[in-house]
């Protein structure tokens, strides 16, 4: 009787090896697995500060660039205002700007 004990003690003991081996396996994935969600947080943060970082940029150089169209345009417009003056007073008859362009001489936009 004694050695069936023996057996079912032996047999438990397996058993409870095999099962604290495997949640023991488990917790340590488990574990490794939350020590490196902040750091693949830190990497989207720094990946978005970046991104953030460069669209800033890119929207200063457009504006300093549509700064740059405007004055060019504003230049351009009051040239071909002149030069319409000069034809008018040599008694000619210039001819009549198209439609976007009046619409700009009158609004600005």
């Amino acid at each position: 009787m004694n050695g069936v004990w023996g057996v079912v003690g032996a047999v438990i003991s397996v058993i409870g090896t095999i099962t604290m081996g495997t949640i023991t396996y488990r917790g340590t994935r488990t574990a490794a697995r939350i020590s490196t969600a902040p750091n693949a947080k830190e990497v989207d943060l720094s990946v978005l500060q970046a991104s953030v970082e460069r669209l800033k940029e890119e929207c200063t150089e457009l504006r300093q660039e549509q700064t740059r169209t405007r004055g060019v345009l504003w230049s351009i417009s009051r040239w071909a205002l002149r030069l319409r003056d000069q034809v008018t007073a040599m008694g000619g008859t210039p001819e009549p700007p198209p439609q976007d362009v009046e619409d700009y001489y009158r609004s600005g936009v």
